[in-house]
């Protein structure tokens, strides 16, 4: 009789996770995704989205009718809570058993610093909806130019996306001849310029630094922020920073479905795994992407995360799916491998130049780094977003 598989989340690591599972399995697995959200979103092209650079049907598709081709059922809804002991997922709409869970839920925000609410006086390009409305914002800022404070909050682990828009919002306002008018700080929880939650790589600092000095750009780090108001950013340390805009990275947490379900996430929210990204306590639920702890190495003045963003997202999600199918067809789960020793794979753009950033590890120590900066970075960018969509809807996710 086959298997009744549930995946939960229809981002990155869901599609992943779903496809490789249906690959592997084929009939004797009945794979079910139950999403939230009834469209994939190339969430790194959300740092485009507030300058008119990508409109959002630029960077999403209805994900059913890929899904239903490769023999995988779609749900569109919200699960709510897990009862992990009768192994059910509560939605919305229903209830849904599984003999086999992979949760690939993706984020949430964590929304405790006053002003990141939604709504709040902090801008956001974390979710898709949110970048929409920093479009706004920014139409509004060209009217009324003043500073701007940009940057990533303690306990955020996508620091990428940070510097991302804070480059390319500087690339904007150099076009639109305002550079004098709308000045720039740069605020992050890292230790220092290129950390990126995962320890720094050679010459990134000085690289980083060397930008930001062409730009001027003054940059704080060890930031905290204590809150955001109209006109104003208040960190920890006591300093106000005038900002007639901002946008600062929050941390995530796990999604309400897990932190509302005991002994299911950490404190947090995030399943703890172990090398195989199945759950350290539960046998029958594994858990990928966003949604697995990775605790962070590293002890910093103010706290950072790590960045579990897509390639290793992807990679997380092939490695419990191969486990999930091995266990099922009675054989020993093979693939092991420890967040930090995933590769780091990543185009950071800058607006027209970028940096290509490699590493053979995404912890270190590292046998291999390579920072490659220059305007092919920013073009390669551009091509993995085509690729990776083209890949996606067709379900290629066998491709690198």
């Amino acid at each position: 009789m086959a298997k009744n598989i549930l995946v939960v989340g229809g981002n990155f690591a869901g599609l992943t996770a779903a496809l490789h599972l249906k690959r592997e399995l084929g009939s004797e697995a009945e794979v079910t995704v139950v999403s939230a959200n009834d469209h994939f979103i190339f969430t790194p092209s959300q740092i485009w989205i507030p300058f008119g650079v990508r409109k959002a049907e630029d960077i999403t598709f209805p994900v059913e009718p890929m899904l239903t081709a490769h023999k995988i059922h779609f749900i569109h809804d919200e699960i709510q809570s897990f009862d992990t002991a009768d192994q059910r997922a509560n939605g919305a709409k229903r209830v849904y058993d599984y003999d086999e869970m992979i949760l690939a839920t993706g984020p949430a925000v964590d929304r405790s610093i006053p002003g990141f609410e939604v709504g709040g006086a902090n801008h956001n390009i974390t979710t898709l909806n949110e970048a929409i409305q920093t479009s706004e914002a920014w139409k509004q800022l060209l009217n009324n130019p003043g500073p701007v404070v940009i940057g990533a909050a303690q306990g955020a682990g996508c620091f990428g996306a940070g510097y991302e828009f804070l480059f390319n919002f500087a690339h904007q306002v150099r076009k639109h001849r305002m550079t004098r008018q709308i000045p720039i700080t740069f605020v992050s929880a890292e230790p220092f310029l290129g950390h990126f939650g995962m320890g720094g790589l050679k010459h990134g600092e000085s690289m980083l630094g060397m930008f930001l000095k062409r730009l001027g750009i003054q940059s704080i780090m060890n930031a905290s922020i204590k809150e955001v108001v109209k006109n104003e950013v208040h960190l920890t340390e006591g300093q106000v920073l005038p900002s007639s805009f901002s946008m600062i990275i929050p941390a995530f947490t796990g999604v309400n479905a897990i932190t509302s379900s005991p002994g299911l996430g950490d404190a947090r929210g995030f399943i703890p795994v172990k090398d195989t990204y199945a759950h350290q306590t539960l046998p029958h639920i594994y858990a990928a992407g966003v949604a697995a702890q990775v605790p962070s190495p590293w002890h910093t003045p103010v706290a950072v995360g790590v960045p579990k963003t897509g390639f290793p997202a992807e990679t997380m999600a092939k490695i419990a799916a191969h486990n999930l199918a091995r266990k099922l067809k009675g054989k020993e789960e093979d693939a092991h491998k420890e967040f930090g020793k995933i590769p780091a794979i990543c185009v950071m753009d800058t607006g027209n130049m970028g940096v290509i950033i490699l590493s053979d590890t995404m912890f270190p120590p590292h046998k291999f780094e390579l920072l490659i900066p220059g305007p092919q970075a920013h073009w390669a960018k551009l091509g993995f977003e085509k690729y990776f969509l083209w890949k996606m809807k067709g379900g290629h996710v066998e491709l690198p």
